[in-house]
């Protein structure tokens, strides 16, 4: 039977790591008590725990989150080929502030998302997840959030959200092409645009296009 329920969630976690308290669990997310009372109280699994749980401990995301299926990958891939494409959540990480991250391929883990809904987003091979860090994108995005992106769309759509490449730098913005120039908006009006023209073009690389954003609530 399907359970989306805290407590049940807690019990999937017990039962298949060294987990038996909710203290031990605030530690291993990194996070207070009262997020996890929070969470206990509202029922609703942040996205991003049950990422890094799945991937810290070798469980399945669905059935961490659900009870859907097999608690270890190997042994749901089966049962469920088909139904839920799993998208890689990598390494590079989104820039929504004035900071400099290093890109990076490397895969930090999975996450299933249903076929039939990831499917009318795009290509799942297309996909990645990526954490927002930063707040120049508020309210729309906020730091922790994870995005999704669609690194097939790479035509600039006028108030689309895109991952940005600059150099060595990964930037989320909002996107305006303008005849020998682009510029890259913020949502928060505490910060200025970014105008890139010239030479600068040269080192722009539109990665892709974000489709859907997960929310931790605090």
């Amino acid at each position: 039977m399907q359970s989306k329920d805290f407590d049940s969630f807690f019990e999937r976690l017990r039962k298949h790591t060294d987990i038996s308290t909710q203290a031990q669990l605030a530690r291993e997310l990194g996070v207070g008590r009262a997020a996890v009372s929070l969470v206990k109280k509202k029922g609703a699994i942040p996205p991003r725990w049950i990422l890094e749980l799945s991937v810290r401990y070798n469980l399945d995301s669905n059935w961490l989150e659900s009870g859907v299926g097999a608690a270890r990958p190997e042994d749901s891939a089966e049962e469920f080929a088909g139904e839920f494409s799993r998208i890689p959540k990598v390494a590079a990480r989104l820039s929504a502030g004035g900071g400099s991250f290093e890109t990076g391929g490397e895969v930090e883990g999975y996450f299933a998302f249903r076929t039939d809904w990831i499917s009318s987003k795009g290509n799942p091979s297309d996909m990645v997840l990526m954490e927002v860090y930063g707040n120049s994108m508020e309210p729309e995005l906020k730091e922790g959030d994870i995005v999704l992106l669609d690194q097939s769309k790479h035509n600039i759509l006028a108030g689309g959200i895109y991952a940005i490449g600059v150099e060595d730098t990964v930037m989320v913005k909002r996107v305006e092409k303008r005849p020998g120039q682009v510029v890259l908006h913020s949502d928060n009006t505490d910060y200025s645009p970014i105008f890139l023209g010239g030479d600068e073009l040269e080192n722009v690389r539109v990665l892709g296009r974000v489709v859907w954003v997960s929310r931790e609530y605090h």
